[in-house]
């Protein structure tokens, strides 16, 4: 067993006890310490282990028996194929230590954000647990690790300008569909409203909506349960205007193209710093405004409340507002 113990300000001791082996090392940080006692206790792991698999092979049959299970299999399918295709890929499981993985990071840190380098590390921690379940392995070098910060959640908030700024450059009155983009001036406008993402929107059909009750049901969720979401006058007069039918989709367009339109029409708006997925920011702000936290929670599909905290953006302005 490993323990770590802080000798002064600027150092700590790593020991190691297993039988009758017994090893220690100073450094000037726990972390460092955390690094050597986790990759010694590795070295000295024993038991049957298949030998002379490498990480390929992991990320294949991964690839082939796990993610398939998963929401996320097809964004996971091609993130692994990815990782296959890489050095990495090529070294024995046995020989891997967490310093491959700080030079991985090394590598990558000019071409990928944090936040996708975390992601990345979190796919190949779980790849390595499984790994520990096929008994290709004893060890996850990934555990341990130190990582780089994510960054700070966006605050990116949309503007009642923006907002009428945007929908003009789709050319949407207000009172009819007729075109693509007067669609996805709906869209825009039904998730300020509702604060769903971007795939649930697309993903809806009529049989799912029910307007004289005055929500929708959401059965293919983020977090992989259905959801009920309340619906206010605004989103239903936006549902009306696309004509309800019995069944069907309701937004026709695929949700790709309907990206890139939505983009270039910002661009085209004069709109920058802006993403389709900043309406769910602007969305949980303003329903904060009207809905007790529990209830808000309950409409986007939080299971816990402060994480709501990520979303929601209002300014010192509108606070003092709500204390006259």
């Amino acid at each position: 067993m490993a323990s770590i113990r802080r000798l002064s300000t600027k150092k700590y001791i790593a020991e190691i006890r297993k039988g009758d082996f017994y090893k220690s090392q100073t450094f000037p940080s726990k972390i460092q310490a955390m690094a050597w006692a986790t990759e010694l206790e590795q070295s000295l792991s024993t038991g049957n282990i298949v030998k002379g698999k490498t990480l390929r092979d992991a990320f294949i049959r991964y690839r082939d028996e796990i993610s398939p299970k998963k929401k996320s299999y097809r964004s996971e399918f091609n993130r692994i194929n990815k990782f296959s295709r890489h050095w990495l890929a090529e070294k024995k499981l046995f020989e891997i230590t967490p310093k491959i993985f700080y030079q991985w990071m090394d590598e990558v840190s000019d071409q990928l954000k944090t936040s996708s380098i975390n992601r990345d590390l979190n796919l190949l921690s779980a790849i390595f647990e499984q790994a520990k379940r096929w008994e290709w392995t004893d060890k996850n070098p990934i555990r341990g690790l130190r990582r780089p910060k994510n960054p700070q959640p966006r605050d990116r908030r949309i503007s009642d300008y923006e907002i009428n700024k945007i929908t003009d450059t789709l050319e949407f009155d207000g009172t009819c569909v007729t075109h693509s983009r007067h669609e996805i001036a709906v869209a825009f406008l039904f998730a300020i409203e509702t604060a769903m993402r971007q795939g649930e929107i697309w993903a809806l059909t009529w049989d799912n909506i029910f307007l004289n009750k005055r929500f929708l049901r959401l059965h293919e969720t983020k977090n992989g349960t259905k959801r009920d979401v309340p619906l206010s006058q605004k989103a239903i007069d936006l549902l009306i205007l696309l004509s309800p039918q019995s069944s069907g989709k309701i937004f026709k367009s695929q949700q790709h193209s309907s990206g890139i339109i939505f983009r270039r029409y910002l661009k085209k708006a004069g709109i920058s710093g802006l993403t389709f997925h900043d309406t769910r920011h602007e969305a949980l702000t303003r329903l904060a405004q009207k809905l007790p936290v529990l209830d808000l929670a309950r409409m986007v599909g939080h299971r816990d409340p402060r994480s709501l905290m990520i979303y929601y953006n209002a300014t010192a302005e509108e606070i003092a507002n709500k204390l006259n």
